[in-house]
């Protein structure tokens, strides 16, 4: 039987009841985001609220939003950030993102997101799964229309995708009048094709975008030095 909890160094999240467990993405995306000078933070589609923990633990002068329309996740995140020493700094909203955006007045100076960006994968047959793994409830073209709404003049929109997205999202920078601050590649194994895109987004003018890879594993269960050092804080008996 599955672990229903995932103990981090300062927090421990449950995640029996929601549809996507704790994994690699969430953790890369939350320990990887840059939080300096971010002090009002908002998580779109916080799930499990990982994200929204790991930003409260990086950055203790920072407020965090955490956003979500899933019940069941919300009920969970509740119960996690509850019990986290970050309970006081953290706010869950029952909302879509679209109807946040367009109600609220607040200016984030930074925007996070594990979003759902599956649509071109066959749907799965449970209902939670699929909603929180595809493009059903937000798209990317969604995802960066309603943050241009919430982000300060000087935000930046932090998320992680699959790697094959990185022609549409090319497409919606120009299209929203985003450029890409700061990405990394990421590669699960040495010589394998990218996977994953950990990617920063600002309305600023950006002259030379910072690019780098990150290779996760150098064989299996044996994490590369950079993996190890940016999760650090987070992971026991790293």
């Amino acid at each position: 039987m599955p672990n229903p909890y995932f103990k981090f160094k300062q927090f421990t999240v449950f995640h029996d009841k929601c549809a996507m467990k704790v994994g690699t993405d969430g953790v890369l995306l939350g320990a990887w985001v840059g939080m300096e000078k971010r002090m009002k933070v908002l998580d779109v589609g916080t799930g499990t609220g990982l994200i929204a923990l790991m930003m409260a633990q990086r950055n203790p002068a920072s407020s965090v939003r955490a956003l979500d329309m899933e019940k069941t996740a919300l009920s969970q995140a509740i119960e996690n950030i509850i019990n986290s020493p970050f309970a006081d700094r953290i706010t869950l909203i029952d909302s879509t993102f679209q109807h946040f955006a367009l109600q609220t007045e607040e200016r984030f100076d930074l925007i996070v997101s594990n979003p759902p960006f599956f649509s071109e994968s066959l749907l799965p047959p449970d209902k939670l799964r699929a909603q929180a793994r595809h493009s059903v409830t937000l798209t990317l073209d969604e995802l960066l229309f309603f943050s241009r709404c919430c982000l300060t003049d000087d935000g930046v929109l932090s998320m992680i995708l699959p790697f094959g997205k990185q022609g549409e999202l090319e497409k919606l920078c120009e299209k929203y009048a985003f450029t890409v601050k700061r990405k990394t590649i990421v590669l699960p194994l040495p010589g394998a094709l990218p996977h994953r895109l950990l990617v920063e987004l600002t309305t600023e003018q950006v002259l030379t975008p910072v690019t780098q890879s990150l290779i996760i594993e150098l064989s299996r269960h044996r994490y590369s030095d950079d993996f190890t050092e940016l999760v650090r804080d987070f992971y026991l008996y790293l």
